[in-house]
């Protein structure tokens, strides 16, 4: 993606003369190292690696817990921000390395134990091997001791809390969801003969008051002119081009493809990034990684329960039986196939988008400006140009919104959603960081 007006990465910093309120995040935490790769990044990369052939919606909630209490631990040495779980006097003089590899590994061994139950590999000694080598790094002495403590104890909070929020009781693929039947209504969408985990709307949230908090107003009606618009935009540009010719040009299939890949990987990767360009502290990061990944959990327990709700039909249901919709501008095509396998979950509102509008107002908020360049990798792209080959393609952005709006737009060009729910979903996740940002992990002055 080539943008003539993109900046220099780290051109947004020279704003500070400009923006004080921004630029208060860049003066740092007295006795706290800069943070090019330290123990909160550190330990967001493993956390991420770890969890990649996991549940993704288990997955989320993992990573989520795992940054508060990295938060929590952080802030239990040197009070600088609210905690989210565990509040107890600060502690001076404990090592906030070893308080934050502690927290960070009581939480992924703990739950990633407890994914061996459900069909994940064991993460023991690839997480074993990582704290032993964070606490390698640390002197042995009382500062060690007393930061290994804090970490145990913020990462025996958090699971504490979330020890009975019924993630572990969720039917995971629900072969007697019910189908509908009239127009609009979701059915099964092939090859899945079932619905994906639809009861995980039904969470207690990590920051919002219910699932149903910001829950957008309706889909359009399958009559209405603009569900026409919409339906017609999908079908034209949707489509696999080969089976279905698609009106797409060589950069949206690469943008479709390069947005299929998890928001919780390519969000959290988007944030190192610029985290590493700003060169943020322990504690500036332990916010940073807390706010995004408690947000995004929050976004996707949102997203199902607003998807479940209006139970919306996929694209590829509606173009396939646009001969009972009732509207005689959208016609049928029972061969019309997606650029990828459609995800068998109804359509509204857009999860992705959802995750694009909540990270990057999360990002926005945190660095108190939307215009941060950056660039970008992904994994969903074709062998040769994906982030784990030695020449990826990168995308670039000039700001958070535009990576979203991008984001939001792949999943039509991929054949996923309607432009009703993407906008709608974009929407309701700036919605869900705004509270977040404004509620949680306030700085205490």
């Amino acid at each position: 993606m080539n943008n003539s007006n993109i900046q220099p990465i780290g051109a947004w910093t020279r704003k500070c003369a400009l923006a004080v309120t921004s630029c208060i995040l860049f003066l740092g935490v007295e006795g706290a190292r800069p943070a090019a790769a330290d123990e909160v990044t550190k330990w967001n990369e493993i956390a991420i690696d770890s969890g990649v052939a996991a549940n993704p919606l288990f997955h989320l909630r993992i990573v989520a817990m795992t940054h508060a209490a990295v938060h929590d631990a952080l802030n239990a040495i040197n009070r600088l921000y609210r905690p989210y779980a565990l509040d107890i006097p600060a502690t001076a003089g404990a090592s906030p390395e070893a308080a934050a590899a502690t927290a960070a590994h009581t939480v992924l061994l703990d739950q990633f134990n407890r994914l061996i139950a459900f069909g994940s590999p064991s993460q023991q000694a690839t997480l074993d091997a990582a704290y032993a080598a964070s606490l390698a790094l640390i002197p042995d002495g009382a500062a060690k001791t007393s930061g290994i403590a804090i970490g145990e104890a913020a990462g025996a909070a958090i699971l504490a809390l979330r020890e009975h929020d019924g993630w572990d009781t969720q039917t995971v693929p629900d072969f007697d969801y019910p189908q509908g039947t009239a127009p609009g209504e979701y059915r099964f969408t092939p090859p899945f003969n079932f619905a994906f985990m639809p009861q995980w709307g039904t969470l207690p949230p990590f920051t919002l008051h219910n699932a149903a908090q910001f829950r957008p107003g309706a889909p359009y009606l399958t009559k209405s002119k603009r569900y026409t618009e919409d339906f017609n935009e999908v079908k034209s540009f949707g489509g696999d081009g080969i089976t279905t010719p698609s009106a797409r040009t060589a950069d949206q299939t690469e943008t479709a493809r390069f947005w299929v890949e998890s928001p919780l990987l390519q969000w959290n990767r988007i944030a190192r990034t610029v985290s590493a360009t700003a060169g943020l502290n322990l504690w500036e990061n332990a916010r940073l990684f807390g706010l995004l990944n408690l947000a995004l959990g929050d976004g996707y327990i949102a997203t199902f329960d607003t998807k479940y709700h209006y139970n919306f039909w996929r694209p590829i249901t509606a173009i396939h039986e646009a001969a009972t919709d009732g509207n005689p501008n959208t016609l049928a095509d029972p061969t019309w196939t997606p650029l990828e396998i459609t995800p068998p979950i109804p359509d509204y509102d857009s999860g992705h988008s959802v995750a694009g509008g909540t990270a990057a107002e999360v990002l926005k908020q945190f660095f108190g400006t939307d215009t941060v360049a950056f660039s970008t990798c992904s994994t969903t792209l074709p062998a040769g140009s994906n982030c784990n080959d030695p020449s990826p393609v990168f995308r670039s952005y000039a700001t958070f919104s535009q990576a979203a709006e991008e984001n939001g737009l792949s999943r039509i060009l991929v054949g996923f959603h309607f432009r009703k729910a993407v906008t709608a979903g974009i929407e309701h996740g700036r919605k869900i960081a705004d509270h977040a940002v404004n509620v949680y992990l306030r700085p205490v002055h």
